[in-house]
């Protein structure tokens, strides 16, 4: 199961809460889909966009004291099937590769950034993912501007 949102304050009286979605994926947000938490499912009943975030109502909450009861639950969400996505969770241990083949790092992270998300090597690299020209199982490469990958001495 992947993260994809956590559970913020209640929003008025009747059990409606702010979510904070890390997936930009509009299947996470239509009624009916659901949530996996540590407590169990979650049915989304209502969604609408609210500033950054999301305003839902989950089934068989109904009150302000349910909502908060939910405050900072984690929500999760079964991998969705697309193959021009690219996961977090596939990006994370490939090995990255310069066009010339020479190979730069082990993907540890991806780090959300408005331009470009980045892709976080082992060896402190950061490299924008608008960069990459190839990708498949555990390997990527990309195609970088010379001096990019150059980390300050020190």
């Amino acid at each position: 199961m992947l993260e994809v949102g956590r559970v913020g304050k209640a929003h008025g009286l009747t059990g409606e809460v702010v979510v904070a979605l890390v997936s930009n994926r509009p299947e996470r947000v239509v009624v009916g889909s659901t949530f996996l938490t540590d407590d169990g499912e979650l049915r989304i009943e209502a969604s609408r966009p609210f500033a950054d975030n999301w305003l839902m109502t989950f089934a068989g909450v109904d009150s302000r004291e349910r909502a908060e009861a939910l405050r900072g639950t984690v929500l999760r969400g079964r991998p969705l099937e697309d193959e021009d996505a690219w996961w977090v969770h596939e990006l994370i241990g490939s090995e990255v590769f310069d066009t010339a083949g020479a190979r730069l790092g082990t993907v540890e992270g991806v780090l959300a950034n408005p331009a470009s998300d980045l892709l976080e090597l082992d060896g402190g690299a950061l490299v924008p993912l608008r960069f990459v020209v190839e990708r498949s199982a555990r390997r990527v490469v990309v195609d970088v501007p010379a001096g990019l990958l150059d980390l300050p001495e020190g």
